[in-house]
């Protein structure tokens, strides 16, 4: 049921026809209540869309009524008519469904650099209106989709209450966020200040840890809304681990329909002197072309990660370095460990270890392989 999971929400997904595949293209969730507390956190690229520069005045006051998603179309470095497309949006909401334009999130994805077709646009969001109900999760979640293969849902229960998380995103994932678009919900009774430090200490162990090829989107929110439907109110920490869960969920879903991807690769690094430390070179290896081309053609080449981690300001001693490949030491001691044809990867996911030696700091980083997949459908996609 994605968002509509907890209590107090509805949604829908319906086509608008700005998608050329007639696919659906726009999703409304709508939280009734009675409270209507919220956070939100966006891409920090400094050439943001349109939806994000209004989505962050409308979540300062933490409060939200309803979000509106858009595929088919970024309205990404549209000048100031892109904004105003944003803000009648927002207004199109407040019209069919007796809100006000102040309280809705706008969220867009798709093609950089064209404006949107608001007709079509306006004429889906009244039809998306008429559609809310309290099964419309699964629904939205699919209107939302550009290059995904299929839709990512999350629900995690809690006592008495519930988290429920839809997302999209298949590329240009890289920390802070992902190139996605995340719509998350809860009827725990939570004030908004909780909510806003529940979501940032979410995406920092989840969203910001997956890193598909290392280009950060314009366009990328993640939005947490609580309805208080439920009655219930749960510790601070009851709420972190579950919304946690949630985002962790939703997060490995992105990396596991990665553009093209043939391989799941978690980059631990362990016994690092700072968490900063870790996350370096853990991105650094994620980043590293040669790598994830090595993994793709299931060639364990455990040289390739000692070059992207000398590459690092991070605290080691070369001479110090293990590197394992899916449970096998290729690396020991900054020199040759076992060998290498003993490592098997031919699964989809594939764990690799660094040990740094250097503290007692330990950071996953997902990411997945450089594939022939990913590069022709990249090279195509604005056509």
């Amino acid at each position: 049921m994605s968002v509509t999971a907890a209590q107090g929400f509805r949604a829908s997904g319906v086509t608008a026809g700005l998608k050329p595949s007639g696919k659906p293209d726009v999703a409304l969730v709508v939280n009734d209540g009675p409270d209507h507390h919220a956070a939100a956190v966006f891409t920090s690229n400094r050439v943001c869309a349109a939806p994000v520069t209004w989505s962050k005045q409308v979540v300062s006051d933490g409060r939200v009524d309803a979000v509106v998603l858009n595929s088919g179309g970024a309205n990404a470095i549209t000048g100031g008519q892109g904004f105003l497309d944003t803000h009648r949006t927002a207004e199109l909401v407040a019209e069919v469904t007796g809100l006000s334009a102040g309280d809705v999130v706008v969220c867009s994805t798709g093609l950089i650099g064209e404006l949107l077709p608001m007709p079509k646009l306006s004429a889906g969001i009244q039809v998306a209106a008429q559609k809310l109900t309290a099964d419309g999760g699964a629904a939205a979640a699919e209107a939302i989709i550009t290059t995904d293969t299929h839709a990512k849902t999350s629900v995690v229960q809690g006592d008495g209450w519930v988290v429920g998380g839809m997302a999209k995103g298949a590329g240009m994932l890289a920390p802070a966020l992902a190139t996605m678009l995340v719509v998350i919900t809860t009827d725990a009774v939570v004030d908004d200040e909780v909510l806003d430090g529940v979501l940032r200490s979410a995406t920092h162990v989840t969203f910001d840890r997956i890193d598909s090829d290392g280009c950060q989107s314009t366009n990328d929110t993640v939005l947490l809304m609580a309805s208080g439907a439920s009655g219930v109110r749960p510790t601070t920490d009851a709420l972190a681990t579950a919304v946690t869960q949630c985002c962790a969920d939703l997060a490995r879903q992105l990396i596991g329909d990665a553009e093209g991807a043939a391989h799941d690769i978690a980059i631990e690094v362990r016994t690092a002197a700072s968490e900063a430390d870790a996350l370096e070179v853990a991105r650094a290896i994620a980043r590293n072309n040669l790598f994830k081309c090595a993994i793709f053609g299931r060639d364990p080449n455990w040289g390739r990660v000692l070059a992207a981690v000398g590459t690092t300001k991070a605290a080691f001693v070369p001479e110090q370095l293990a590197v394992s490949m899916n449970g096998v030491q290729v690396c020991r001691d900054g020199g040759v460990g076992d060998d290498r044809s003993l490592v098997d990867l031919s699964g989809r996911e594939v764990h690799l270890a660094v040990d740094l030696n250097a503290g007692a700091e330990t950071v996953t980083v997902w990411t997945n392989d450089l594939t022939h997949d990913y590069v022709h459908e990249n090279s195509a996609y604005s056509t």
